[in-house]
């Protein structure tokens, strides 16, 4: 069964994914009463529109201001090495992201370090746990853009 989504809906995705807001508030922002709007809430989490509710932390604040970018290309393409890099990507709680790619790069990796010695200490952990055919790291230099929120124009 597919579950279609109209403008309110869209509005209140929106509004949830600017920042952590009461019901009363949405609801009347999107021009609802409080209970039909949080069972709208309660159905687009159901359908799994709506993952997980969390607190955003800023990294700087945090201790962790250098972001990395990991480019990984695989030594081989095989399910056995995807299971172990899968369990070392988990394991190093630094690596906060991770995609595997189409292309010459097989897997890109978002790290969060406090400095360089500490990406260093990252990068011999994942050398130690793994062989990789490359792997090549880009220091981010300044975030031009940041944001969790997805285009909710698309939504069914």
């Amino acid at each position: 069964m597919t579950t279609s989504f109209d403008e309110i809906d869209r509005k209140i995705l929106d509004l949830l994914q600017q920042r952590d807001r009461p019901v009363g508030e949405i609801a009347e922002k999107v021009g609802l009463s409080q209970t039909p709007c949080w069972r709208r809430i309660r159905r687009m989490e159901e359908a799994g529109v709506i993952r997980e509710r969390v607190t955003l932390v800023d990294p700087k604040r945090a201790g962790v201001p250098m972001t990395v970018f990991i480019s990984v290309t695989a030594p081989r393409h095989e399910i056995a090495w995807l299971v172990k890099f899968r369990q070392m990507i988990e394991s190093i709680p630094q690596i906060v992201e991770a995609y595997r790619l189409t292309g010459t790069v097989d897997y890109i990796l978002k790290v969060l370090v406090p400095d360089i010695a500490a990406y260093d200490q990252v990068y011999k952990t994942m050398i130690e746990k793994l062989e990789f055919s490359q792997i090549n790291s880009s220091i981010s230099m300044e975030e031009l853009k940041f944001t969790t929120a997805v285009p909710t124009n698309y939504l069914p």
